[in-house]
């Protein structure tokens, strides 16, 4: 893993964590997708990660399967070029299943390096 993979996937790390932190900072997903600063907020991290991920080399890529390099930035690519289509039923999926999983092969990676 080169540096700038490591620095990569700590950047991704902590915009998983920053859209996790968002979503605690309200009393439910709900009330965080409908407040323009908590949407805003939640779909730039998202974007962030899927941008970041598929910056990583593609060697590295085929060594961690179990990150979702190609969803993430087909996901970055919708909301990016949708923003205003942007579902937040698919929003609340990534926050409350996508991303806590994410958050710990993420970890994991870097711990087992």
């Amino acid at each position: 893993m080169s540096k700038s993979d490591i620095e990569r996937l700590r950047f991704a790390f902590e915009k998983v964590e920053d859209a996790l932190n968002y979503r605690d900072s309200f009393e439910s997903i709900e009330k965080l997708l409908n407040s323009k600063m908590g949407f805003d907020a939640t779909t730039m991290c998202i974007m962030q990660v899927g941008e970041t991920l598929n910056k990583l080399d593609k060697s590295f890529a085929k060594k961690y399967p179990q990150l979702p390099i190609k969803e993430s930035y087909l996901t970055r690519n919708y909301i990016a070029h949708d923003y205003e289509g942007v579902s937040k039923m698919i929003i609340e999926v990534i926050i409350r299943e996508h991303f806590p999983k994410l958050k710990n092969d993420i970890l994991d990676i870097l711990r087992n390096r």
